[in-house]
């Protein structure tokens, strides 16, 4: 029997998990105030002394919390899976959402009036104060104009704090926070005086004590806390425990961990404190099974249920870290997203089997908690035993989407090949969504934009316009285009030009997060900081990359082949019938309210404005034109049966997904060439832009931007999810499939690629289904596919839980590079899930 099973969660696990379902998520003001109030008594200091200052008022006076049951403590919110707001990175998307965050469509939070008043004072004092207003002001007016038209969006740390980071929780399990500290004061007293850089390293050393100083405090503040609930519970079990609990606070993080308990804890004090510091989502734990390890195996006092127990705590409070974002973003990382990565197995930095005890444990929590945090990985190797592969197939047929399953055969040669030591590479994990690193050596800036390579396709077949914008380049008119070469070359030109404003832009947020926000708590975590006396914002870490990710290749490569055989090589439509088709929608209407007719009062002002600015007059065929232009951004669809020829033709043809050469290669070339493109520039901290293919849920929210394509798709519909094949294109089973993404170039796209498998339960029953999980997995990975990952449930039980919600409120899905609970997702995104193809062997 290869089947296993799973034991129990404990009754404690189970109740702990209830806290995090039944939490309505909240917005609170605590550390807002706290910063703000530290910002205006520090405002002669330099900007490293500052955010020290910030982080030691914030560990001084944030709420302390402990919640019934926990055996592993430290919360950055008083309410579960809450959030906290960071205004020095923004503010004033926050306050134009007060009174609707709560109702929106996704990921809504509470805002109490009381909250909403506090966070309202606190922000009088960050207009033209925050790096988004610094960054703001660095970018072109072109780079805005793109944003604006939905090539590209560097949302994530525009608005928020940097994250996409794993630090070194080993070295802080093995020496404490005091380590650190002592660290600083050897470099600082032995500084070159007549080293120029001396200041600054003198202050950036001085931060660093500062900040973990006030770290220390920060867990002794647990304690206290501990030790009041011990004396006043009646409860002889819990107080010991608290009393348990008060000890590990007193001894760390400040001291390296003695226990597997204390280590444990330490991990999830530097998670926390991680998250307090900058709200950068993505803070991934990384290796847990590497540096864990050491301490299960010497912890010669803990049974092997009660560390399995503690495993599971660190679960749920992965769980508990909650994240807001603006309305936009939020339907991009829809599901209360926060990407914080736990990987395990893979190899050591000596190329050895790093498969161990703590790596089964990890697969074992997952079953217990079956929540959608962490974002569970593990690491494959031609060395991977294959129990640890079966298990990781038993966990995946449980449904939640877990783990994502990574191939060390492309990613080990992937990072050397950007300049990473053979060793470092083999010990990379994985941050956010799909991202490999280094671990703490880099700073990757990973998900740093979202390109929309659909979005410049259309560009390029409008010769660089966006509706009556000349946004790109004139390269031609489509019309014109005598060869697929035609097509290239302008596709090209497009691409240079857009991928050099996104540059621009990501380069002008990462300037300003090193002017205005450099985090010294993070960056001690982080090598070589330490050694060269800067933050990871300034350039301190010994990797430093930027990876912006596109999405939108499958589509872009089913177009381009439809457009080569249908125009170029068949000749069955020219390429005027086949734009006229295309700027027609195929004459379909967009959306509910364009077929209903049906306009809100202010679509229809807008209508009626637009006519008589153009016209002076209202008239009948002008307004129904605007109406169009309103509901569906674009001309009225002109009625002619041609059009559904043209589309049925063009969606006739074969599509990427089906291992056919003929169209993947063409889907490879154009992934190309955006990879190639964005490799050539290099980021403020001296590294190389490096590009991924990804799409968090921004397929389907970029989708909206996109307008009708050669491949058949009509406009506004979302894209295919990073390089997987579009949804129900890939007809010939998951081999097939698997056989064509392996396809692409996953060597250049190191930031990460993102191939989502849906498969049928019944498919993965029993030892046979095991086995050919393990089959598929090798094979794709032998044919040099980077990513994979499974949603593995049917239709109707998704259908379901869309009409019983209440019923399925632990239903996990697989979104993109997160997973999420079903029931919280936007509809677009729960059918954009549905409609992915159901696989079997």
């Amino acid at each position: 029997m290869i089947e296993k099973g799973f034991t129990k969660p404990t009754d404690r696990v189970l109740r702990l998990k209830n806290q995090i379902l039944n939490a309505r998520p909240h917005v609170e003001a605590e550390r807002a105030v706290l910063a703000t109030e530290a910002y205006k008594a520090t405002e002669g200091l330099s900007p490293i002394l500052r955010r020290a200052r910030v982080v030691e008022k914030i560990f001084a006076e944030l709420p302390v919390t402990i919640r019934d049951d926990e055996l592993v403590v430290g919360a950055i919110t008083v309410n579960p899976r809450s959030t906290e707001i960071c205004p020095e990175f923004s503010f004033d998307w926050v306050e134009k959402e007060f009174d609707t965050m709560a109702t929106r469509v996704a990921d809504p939070f509470e805002i109490p009036k009381e909250t909403a008043a506090a966070l309202h004072e606190a922000f009088k004092y960050w207009p033209g104060r925050t790096t988004s207003d610094l960054a703001a002001s660095y970018m072109s007016t072109k780079a805005k104009d793109c944003i604006a038209n939905g090539v590209f969006t560097v949302g994530n740390y525009f608005y928020g704090g940097v994250g996409h980071v794993c630090v070194d929780y080993g070295k802080i399990l093995k020496s404490g926070f005091r380590g650190v500290i002592l660290e600083a004061v050897r470099l600082r007293e032995a500084l070159d005086e007549l080293d120029p850089d001396t200041i600054k390293k003198h202050q950036f050393y001085s931060a660093v004590i500062i900040a973990y100083t006030a770290a220390i405090k920060f867990a002794h503040r647990y304690a206290d806390k501990a030790e009041e609930l011990a004396r006043s519970t009646t409860n002889s079990a819990r107080r010991a425990e608290l009393e348990q609990i008060a000890r590990n606070c007193r001894r760390v993080p400040e001291n390296g961990a003695t226990s597997f308990w204390e280590a444990c804890q330490s991990m999830w004090f530097v998670q926390c404190m991680l998250q307090i510091e900058s709200s950068g989502h993505s803070i991934s734990p990384g290796r847990f099974d590497q540096y864990m390890y050491p301490y299960l195996k010497a912890d010669q006092t803990i049974g092997r249920e009660f560390a399995q127990e503690l495993v599971d705590c660190i679960w749920i409070k992965l769980n508990d870290v909650n994240k807001t974002r603006d309305e936009v973003s939020a339907q991009a990382f829809a599901g209360y997203a926060v990407f914080q990565n736990l990987c395990v197995g893979g190899q050591t930095e000596d190329g050895l089997d790093a498969t161990n005890a703590v790596s089964y444990m990890c697969m074992e929590a997952v079953a217990h908690v079956r929540l959608p945090a962490p974002s569970f990985s593990i690491r494959v190797w031609q060395g991977t035993p294959d129990e640890f592969l079966h298990r990781a197939a038993e966990v995946v047929r449980l449904g939640l989407g877990v783990p994502a399953v990574y191939n060390d055969e492309v990613i080990i040669p992937a990072l050397q090949n950007r300049g990473v030591s053979l060793a470092d590479a083999r010990d990379y994990g994985i941050v956010g969504c799909v991202e490999p690193q280094a671990i703490h050596k880099t700073e990757g800036w990973h998900d740093a934009a979202f390109f929309n390579v659909a979005k410049v396709l259309e560009i390029t077949l409008n010769n660089g316009k966006v509706g009556d914008t000349q946004l790109g380049p004139v390269t031609g008119d489509a019309k014109d285009w005598k060869s697929l070469d035609d097509f290239y070359s302008a596709f090209n030109a497009q691409m240079a030009f857009f991928v050099k404003y996104l540059v621009e832009a990501d380069n002008c947020v990462d300037l300003a997060h090193a002017e205005r926000a450099p985090l010294p708590f993070l960056s001690a975590m982080v090598d070589d900081c330490m050694g060269r006396g800067k933050s990871v914002q300034e350039g301190g870490a010994i990797y430093n990359f930027t990876g912006p990710q596109a999405f939108g290749v499958a589509d872009t490569g089913d177009s381009v082949y439809a457009m080569k055989k249908f125009v170029f090589d068949d000749r069955r439509m020219s390429m005027t019938e086949l734009k006229e088709a295309l700027d027609a929608n195929f004459g379909i209407a967009l959306g509910a309210k364009a077929q209903t007719g049906e306009m809100s009062e202010s679509q229809i002002y807008d209508a009626v404005r637009k006519v008589l600015a153009s016209n002076g007059s209202l008239d009948v065929a002008s307004l129904k034109e605007e109406v169009y232009r309103t509901l569906a951004g674009g001309a009225a669809p002109a009625a002619s049966p041609k059009y559904e020829e043209i589309r049925r033709l063009l969606d006739s043809a074969e599509a990427f997904g089906n291992d056919n050469d003929d169209v993947d290669l063409i889907a490879r070339k154009c992934a190309q060439i955006y990879c190639k493109e964005v490799e050539k520039y290099t980021n403020p901290r001296g590294g190389q832009f490096q590009a991924g293919i990804y799409p968090v849920s921004a397929n389907v929210l970029f989708g909206k931007d996109v307008g009708a394509l050669p491949d058949g798709r009509p406009a506004k519909a979302p894209l295919a999810d990073g390089v997987s094949p579009r949804q129900g294109k890939d007809r010939l089973g998951p081999t097939a499939a698997a056989n064509s993404v392996a396809k692409l170039d996953h060597f250049i796209a190191s930031n990460g690629t993102l191939y989502n498998q849906k498969f049928l339960p019944s498919a993965l029953a029993g030892d046979a289904g095991l086995q050919n999980f393990a089959s598929l997995v090798r094979s794709y990975f032998d044919h040099k596919g980077m990513h994979v990952q499974f949603n593995v449930i049917d239709r109707e039980t998704l259908l379901e839980a869309q009409r019983n919600p209440e019923a399925h409120r632990d239903l996990v899905v697989r979104v993109a590079g997160y997973s999420a609970q079903f029931v919280v997702l936007a509809k677009e995104v729960q059918d954009d899930i549905i409609s992915r193809t159901e696989q079997a062997f």
